[in-house]
């Protein structure tokens, strides 16, 4: 799988969908929320329906988008709990600027 880059200084959409036992789009009863960390080390976590960042498009969809501010490689989590337990991880690289 290809990793996506970005730049620095730009917001990273990353999304998760939810689905039930049969594959149908589903929301987690109890919450939804998105951890990641940056190339130094740090973690941010977002919950939803506490913090605006994570955004629900509709039913088991949900997105959000990640301020990038330093050049290395991010990493991200996607966490549902309740009816609809699962989980998600991924990804991106933000290069170093060519010209500073």
């Amino acid at each position: 799988m290809a990793i996506n880059h970005y730049d620095i200084g730009d917001d990273v959409r990353v999304s998760i969908t939810f689905t039930d036992e049969a594959g149908d789009p589903a929301d987690p009863t109890t919450s939804v929320t998105l951890k990641f960390s940056d190339p130094s080390g740090n973690v941010t976590t977002w919950v939803s329906g506490v913090d605006a960042e994570v955004v629900k498009d509709s039913t088991g969809v949900y997105h959000a988008d990640i301020p990038v501010d330093e050049a290395g490689t991010w990493a991200y989590s996607w966490i549902g709990v309740g009816t609809t337990d699962a989980m998600d991880d991924g990804q991106f690289i933000v290069d170093v600027p060519l010209v500073a």
